[in-house]
């Protein structure tokens, strides 16, 4: 019994070691500079990465959906890029998966509503109610679901965030109880709740 144990217990170490190091590998590639490739995403890169510890002092990551056609992310980060304060979001993620990280990490866009949601509906917003805003959260947006809002987000688009939320986890060192859905924390259009399924996703790949 105890040299079946042994036996067990080393063959799980021998299964874990690859994944260990791939972990330890996409934090380093997460806490570099410039323009790191990193595998299985596409990142169209429209500003650099600097030294992270000059990043803002980020807190949570919010996920966003747009209300636009395939190409929308492109044009959105696009118009960011040039004025990276304006309404709108530091990474965007079109249909086809790529991802366009338009501003700088140690910008502010304007993106979230304050935070206005207090009625508990989705998460308990003791902890979010005017607490989880464009200061300290990260915005991603999705684009892709229109002309019908209730359009999920595609299979590219999951597949591409399953690897970019444990990149900006591990860059900025943000719990995964802090990924929220943009229809968790405000009160938003209540034909589809934006963001759920992608935030909802995120948590229960967990760490």
């Amino acid at each position: 019994m105890m040299i079946a144990r042994l036996l067990a217990a080393i063959l799980a170490a021998l299964l874990l070691t690859p994944a260990l190091a791939a972990d330890a590998e996409l934090e380093k590639l997460a806490r570099s500079t410039g323009t790191p490739d990193i595998p299985g995403l596409t990142i169209v890169w429209l500003a650099p990465w600097g030294d992270v510890a000059n990043a803002h002092p980020w807190r949570n990551i919010i996920v966003h959906q747009t209300e636009g056609p395939s190409g929308s992310a492109r044009i959105g980060a696009n118009e960011q890029s040039k004025n990276p304060t304006r309404r709108g979001v530091m990474v965007w993620v079109e249909t086809d998966g790529t991802v366009y990280w338009s501003v700088a990490d140690n910008l502010v866009p304007t993106h979230t509503d304050g935070a206005n949601r207090n009625d508990n509906k989705y998460i308990d917003n003791s902890g979010t109610y005017h607490q989880v805003v464009r200061d300290n959260s990260i915005g991603v947006e999705f684009a892709g679901n229109y002309p019908d809002v209730t359009i999920g987000p595609t299979a590219a688009q999951v597949a591409a965030w399953r690897i970019l939320v444990q990149v900006l986890r591990a860059r900025y060192g943000i719990a995964l109880d802090h990924v929220y859905a943009h229809n968790w924390i405000d009160f938003k259009d209540a034909r589809y709740c934006e963001g759920c399924w992608l935030a909802t996703l995120a948590r229960t790949w967990g760490e």
